[in-house]
């Protein structure tokens, strides 16, 4: 039987957690893998879709915005209940995964063939609504999978159990990102199609990245195991007492927040500025900066040529991030985990940067070591934020303050997506590179910020 209660402190004596192999770490976030895939099909081919299906360059970002609006709602309620939840057969997180697996491999099967629902409604609006259905199911998945790692590791594997769900996310993101061209272009599966419909090589990517997501997610479910309350009690020093608790909670738990919390919230408002405009105006600023189009086309081979080599260059520092992870936490352990985080944010800053140099479809190729850059930032934004604010957060209220957190994910890429295609319309002429441009110097800023935040579970190795 299901039961929800609220933790308690009380004074008892904490015994330390026992430490898991590298293979059980990689089981335990193997689930991140499919999210991920599916996540990185969405992010290098959204734009894509809804311009297929008749939206400007200037629209893009509000039609994103129903990402980050789901994600900022979602997140903290699934913390929420996934702290208070015990179901004997599945524990405390596993449960969500499974929902969320479900629920994002039907928008991922449905968004690319929204054109086939025209004769009912706009396929624009469609593919729109399917975007949140996606996104709303990758947080339902994905917010446990961070409190999951808190829940099962000591303080000292913490650092290596984020960087192995970023080795998974990396590694999950290259298939994603690369799928629709290697099944172009390795394959012969259609490129191109009718206006108003999309390439088949893009629905296929879309229908495998479902079956994939299931997949490693019930992988994850078989493979771990979850501590129950009584064992998370003895491990952590604090009673479990049953209490009934409202979602009403989670506001006061926002405004009781740790310092370290509220310090990396301006660290992560200028990472994830910076990621949702890359994701939104790649597509446009290639095709227009690199491949030389006017705005307004949206259908022609160029394009789509352009549109397919986004999903390489994202496929490149997904990569570089999956091999980067590896190494996040011998640097940490050299230089601590702050200085690590300001240095990658500044190489992927100047990554983003660069791409304004290229100007021609003859460079592209030059475009993959910009995404050097971006992938050692990517792979330090997706470890070393949660890594610091693990040692901060009380035990009892894991699940709820990282789903919290995902408001300093969600709140900057709501602001870009209100005011990031007007900047794009009326300051950049509708040209989209300045927009990864500004992308870039939003990761300085970051930097900066990151200089401020208090550690307190650092471990730095002499």
């Amino acid at each position: 039987m299901d039961k929800q209660h609220q933790a308690q402190t009380a004074a008892l004596e904490p015994m330390d957690k026992p430490r898991l192999s590298f293979a059980d770490i990689l089981n335990m976030s193997f689930g991140f893998l499919g999210i991920q895939m599916g996540f990185a099909l969405q992010n290098a081919n959204a734009s894509r879709i809804l311009q297929n299906f008749g939206a400007n360059v200037e629209e893009l970002s509000w039609f994103w915005l129903v990402a980050p609006v789901t994600g900022m709602i979602v997140q903290p309620i699934i913390g929420h209940y996934s702290d208070r939840t015990w179901n004997r057969r599945l524990g405390r997180r596993r449960p969500y995964f499974l929902a969320g697996a479900v629920m994002a491999a039907i928008g991922l099967i449905l968004m690319p063939n929204a054109s086939a629902f025209a004769a009912y409604l706009p396929a624009l609006w469609v593919g729109a609504g399917m975007l949140m259905v996606m996104d709303a199911s990758f947080n339902i998945a994905m917010e446990p999978f961070r409190a999951l790692v808190a829940d099962k590791l000591p303080t000292d594997q913490r650092t290596l159990g984020f960087s192995a769900q970023t080795l998974l996310i990396g590694v999950g993101a290259v298939l994603g990102s690369w799928l629709p061209y290697v099944l172009a272009n390795w394959f012969g599966v259609a490129a191109t199609a009718e206006e108003g419909i999309v390439p088949y090589n893009v629905i296929l990517s879309f229908f495998i990245g479902a079956i994939i997501l299931v997949g490693s997610i019930v992988w994850t479910v078989i493979r771990t195991r979850e501590y129950s309350p009584e064992e998370q009690a003895r491990y952590t020093g604090e009673v479990e007492i049953v209490e009934s608790k409202g979602l009403l909670d989670i506001f006061t738990d926002f405004s009781k927040m740790p310092k370290t919390m509220r310090q990396l919230g301006f660290v992560q408002f200028f990472s994830w500025f910076a990621l949702f405009s890359m994701w939104v105006f790649t597509t446009p600023a290639l095709a227009q900066h690199v491949w030389g189009l006017a705005p307004n086309d949206r259908s022609s081979a160029a394009f789509n040529e352009a549109a397919n080599y986004v999903g390489v260059i994202f496929g490149v520092y997904n990569l570089v991030s999956a091999i980067f992870a590896l190494m996040l936490p011998v640097i940490a352990g050299r230089i601590g985990r702050k200085r690590t985080h300001a240095i990658c944010l500044i190489i992927g800053g100047l990554g983003l940067m660069s791409v304004l140099l290229i100007t021609s479809p003859e460079m592209k190729w030059l475009l993959n070591l910009s995404m050097i850059g971006v992938g050692i930032a990517w792979a330090s934004i997706l470890a070393m934020p949660y890594a610091i604010l693990a040692g901060a957060i009380p035990a009892h209220k894991m699940g709820v303050y990282m789903g919290i957190f995902n408001f300093f994910i969600t709140f900057p890429q709501i602001v870009n997506g209100i005011i990031g295609g007007p900047i794009v319309a009326y300051l950049y002429g509708n040209q989209a590179i300045w927009a990864l441009f500004s992308a870039g110097v939003a990761l300085l800023f970051a930097a900066l910020f990151v200089i401020r935040v208090e550690d307190k579970d650092d471990i730095i190795t002499p």
